[in-house]
């Protein structure tokens, strides 16, 4: 009854309410109890106990108040001591001693004192010393009390310092779930929390110890070398292998990794456990056994299997190769790890995730960071929960952080004490546990909470791990030239290793003697290892492979080109599912528009006739009926940009009510994958390269809104896509469809910067309803391949001039022809393969014509499009015929915004063309 008054003095009688009253107001034994003078229900407004805390009792009875509950100025304590709780709760990391220099708080912009005025601000203002042992009754949101429900003061002040004021600064109060508030706080602020046992301690200490020997040899034997060594941050190899056991131990069997290059070395020695030799010969100047122009060595890749012995389970870990555009690799590991998870059937992320390390510079001034935050909680794109560990140097290149961005964090923009700001983190409610890297315990310990937050929670989370560089930003700079006082202090401190190693023997967890046997068992492991790299002759790149495709190549000539024709019952069958109203269609209604596009549909299946949407469904079709995945990714590609595709079926009046005719072709078909993109080309394009780079034997397209939109993206072609064969043996079936077609619609929607980019489908636009734009059956039946140019059908052998052209401009250029009566005297060859360039079909249509004057047509401008790709080529093929060039001449922009003047270009093409 009492507990139940405690919440609610009008659920009990009211005079049992009056004998509380008086009890909690401190009324002696024996007088509490009196008889009210009435039996009236107490005043509506009378506040619950409960929210005044154990304190209100030591108001003495008979004071102002004492009948009617606690005095005002009671209250007022309460609520101060809940205030100053919930402060430190979502303020405390900025005075947390986060920084091994001891140079900056949290904050770079405030100091010691007015980061403490933010955390208790005026809530203190009237308390005295003699206040401090006064005690108080504990919220519900803090678990400080380790199972006491009330504490002094005094105490409770000490509590919330050591949960949140040391080591460790946490960030989680933003987060809009009290179930998930309260997990942490319960990870954090009982007494002896992060409390080890001594097996724990030496294992830390063991770890650490190779991070540090392995940076030490390598920088004794290859002194002279960069190698962007972990010197200052050794703490992030326990750190990461911790991560690994815990999950190991919720049942994670595959953890997919990307770095940037600091550490990585130590990474793939400690972590993953690469082998040695294969590590110490990339140093030598030897040459490559596998094609391709290789890369350094701390931007490759690995994939290994092998048994956690701490957990003796098996674990997969790959990290994935990249280039020195930081954080590029972000969304490539989404992409790779949601593969993974969807060929293991892992619908909960449960056996399969992902860890990405950042920089601090990186992660908040590169925006894919943010494109790939956006993407953890998309349907299609969640990997169920990453963990984000930054190696925090508190400096960029030689840049203060103070000059390369505005927020107090390099984990977000929070401006002065407002939690509520976002932060890229933020936007997602990933808690973010800053931590000062030279307290190797307060590092495991929120890897630990980490681990078990995406365990439980599969969501995001961040660890910032505070620490510095010893060297510059490579160990032959000379970081004393702009940073002087911090170098200063750093070369005056002492490591971690030594201050952790001098903790643990003075508590006597372990002995001088264990600590030097540690070292020297692993210094004779790193001595064996460079000995095996001396007998290395040839640098094997297959060995450095993130995602091998065993047997998949062997035995088979990549210049082949196969039969992709397929029986017309399948086409048929395809065509018409494709072109039918749902199954249920009296009550799933779709829009009438779409009523009419399906009966168009079915009308070409019946007279065998493809346009594109048609043809890309039965190519898809055929694929899913052979047990192979398709997924099709990218900005609104369900309906498709130019309202084509049309692979998703809504329901006019029911949310969410949507039917796809690709998923419902045959009972045993491949999975189909159709999903609409953030708004993002960079980030979506390199997740959907991570994704093809998994299985060989699927389909992984990206469609871009309008082809030059992928501009946003040229970093996943230039460093990945284009160059990822030759610099990583990199393996991806990816492929990239890019709308394009110059329409006089404006530079940002005419061209695909073909140039940029030779590797890619060019899709049509205007070309998706063209009436000529269609194929018979005939061309995709049994015995019929992909058609690498396609000659003229007509044009007798006597004709003037042979045109080659690709795209949408071979049907202008034969309406054109036509208009002119040039039908028997031009002939117009398209090649649809610009890439490998089909010498062999072109010296034979050449041939058919011999006294024909060789043009190039295309709509681009000269120095765009495909001119400067096939140019050189001709020339080779034809070292001693002219081939002229027609079309647009050279401009810096790829398209006219006037359409005047792209009639009047157009216009002159055709001149030139036919001349």
């Amino acid at each position: 009854m009492y507990n139940s008054w405690l919440q609610d003095p009008s659920s009990v009688h009211a005079s049992w309410d009056a004998f509380f009253r008086q009890t909690y107001g401190g009324a002696q034994p024996g007088e509490a109890y009196q008889r009210p003078p009435n039996l009236a229900t107490p005043e509506p407004n009378t506040l619950p106990l409960s929210a005044f805390g154990a304190g209100a009792a030591l108001v003495p009875s008979g004071a102002p108040g004492a009948l009617g509950g606690p005095s005002d100025k009671v209250i007022d304590d309460h609520l101060a001591v809940q205030a100053i709780i919930r402060s430190y709760q979502a303020r405390g990391h900025h005075i947390a001693r986060l920084d091994p220099l001891e140079i900056t708080f949290a904050d770079l912009h405030a100091n010691d004192k007015d980061a403490k005025a933010i955390v208790v601000r005026n809530y203190m203002e009237g308390y005295e010393e003699k206040d401090m042992d006064r005690v108080f009754k504990l919220p519900a949101t803090t678990f400080i009390g380790g199972g006491e429900k009330q504490l002094t003061l005094r105490e409770i002040l000490n509590r919330l310092e050591n949960a949140y004021c040391r080591s460790i600064g946490a960030e989680f109060m933003f987060i809009n779930s009290l179930e998930q508030c309260n997990w942490i706080r319960q990870k954090l602020e009982p007494p002896k929390v992060m409390e080890f046992d001594t097996e724990t301690k030496r294992l830390i200490l063991a770890r650490l110890t190779r991070a540090f020997s392995l940076e030490a040899f390598l920088a004794k034997k290859w002194s002279s070398e960069k190698r962007f060594g972990l010197e200052g941050c050794e703490i992030l190899i326990p750190a990461m292998k911790q991560i690994i056991d815990k999950s190991t131990e919720y049942g994670v069997e595959s953890v997919i990794m990307g770095m940037p290059h600091r550490g990585r070395l130590n990474v793939l020695a400690n972590v993953c456990r690469k082998p040695l030799e294969q590590i110490f010969s990339q140093f030598a100047a030897l040459e490559a056994a596998d094609d391709g122009s290789g890369d350094v060595k701390y931007h490759l890749g690995t994939y290994i299997e092998r048994l956690n012995r701490v957990t003796n389970k098996n674990i997969r870990l790959a990290v994935v190769a990249n280039p020195s555009h930081l954080e590029a690799v972000d969304p490539v590991v989404q992409g790779k790890t949601r593969a993974e998870q969807f060929y293991r059937g892992d619908n909960e992320g449960k056996k399969v995730m992902s860890m990405l390390l950042h920089g601090d510079a990186a992660f908040c001034g590169q925006g894919i960071v943010f494109e790939t935050f956006h993407l953890s909680d998309l349907p299609d794109y969640t990997t169920h929960g990453t963990v984000h560990i930054v190696v925090n140097n508190q400096i960029g290149f030689t840049t203060d952080p103070r000059h390369s961005r505005s927020s107090p964090y390099c984990t977000g923009a929070q401006e002065d004490i407002d939690p509520e700001n976002v932060y890229v983190a933020r936007v997602v409610n990933a808690p973010i546990f800053h931590v000062n890297a030279d307290d190797p315990e307060a590092v495991i310990h929120v890897c630990n909470i980490a681990a078990e937050w995406r365990a439980t929670f599969h969501k995001d989370v961040v660890i910032d791990l505070v620490c510095y560089r010893r060297n510059g930003h490579n160990e032959i700079d000379e970081p004393m030239f702009t940073q002087p006082l911090m170098y200063r202090k750093i070369r005056s401190m002492k490591n971690a290793l030594e201050k952790y190693a001098g903790k643990l023997s003075a508590a006597g967890v372990v002995s001088q003697e264990e600590i030097k046997d540690v070292k020297e068992k692993y210094e004779r492991i790193l001595e064996d290892g460079y000995v095996g790299s001396q007998k290395v002759t040839n640098i094997k790149y297959k060995d450095w492979l993130d995602s091998p495709w065993s047997g998949f190549f062997e035995g088979k000539d990549p210049m082949k080109v196969s039969p992709t024709g397929v029986h017309e019952e399948t086409l048929t069958h395809i065509g018409k599912r494709f072109s039918s109203p749902p199954p249920n269609a009296a009550e799933f209604q779709i829009h009438k528009g779409l009523e009419r596009i399906l009966k168009s549909r079915m009308e070409m299946v019946e007279s065998r006739t493809v346009d594109w949407a048609l043809g890309e469904a039965m190519a898809f079709g055929s694929l899913l009926k052979e047990g192979i995945h398709v997924r099709l990714s990218g900005q609104d590609v369900e309906r498709g940009t130019f309202s084509h595709r049309h692979h998703v079926l809504h329901h006019q009046k029911v949310d969410k009510a949507t039917y796809r005719p690709l998923c419902n072709l045959y009972p045993d078909q491949a999975p189909y994958t159709v999903c609409n993109s953030s708004l993002s080309e960079f980030g979506v394009l390199g997740f959907e390269l991570g994704y093809s780079m998994t299985n060989p034997n699927a389909l992984v397209l990206w469609e871009a809104q309008f082809g030059d939109f992928s501009n946003t993206a040229q970093c996943i072609i230039d460093q990945f896509i284009s160059s990822g064969q030759s610099k990583w043996v990199r393996q991806t079936g990816l492929v990239m469809l890019l709308p394009h077609g110059m329409e006089g619609m404006g530079p940002e929607h005419s061209s695909a910067r073909l140039e940029r980019k030779p590797l890619i489908i060019m899709t049509p636009k205007s070309l998706l309803r063209h009436p000529e734009a269609r194929s018979s059956f005939d061309e995709m039946t049994p015995g019929t391949d992909f058609q690498r140019i396609i000659p003229d059908p007509t044009a007798p052998a006597t004709a003037r001039k042979l045109i080659f052209c690709t795209g949408k401009v071979y049907y202008d250029l034969k309406k054109a022809r036509a208009e002119r009566g040039l039908d028997n005297e031009i002939a117009i060859t398209r090649v649809e393969q610009i890439s490998p360039f089909p010498y062999d079909l072109i010296k034979d249509e050449v041939n058919k014509y011999a006294n024909a004057q060789l043009t190039w047509v295309q709509e681009e401008h000269k120095n765009s499009g495909a001119w400067c790709y096939v140019q050189p080529r001709m020339r080779t093929l034809f070292p001693d015929r002219e081939i002229k060039y027609a079309g647009r001449h050279i401009s810096a922009s790829t398209a006219t915004g006037s359409k005047h003047m792209h009639l009047k270009e157009q216009a002159q093409l055709y001149e030139e063309s036919f001349a």
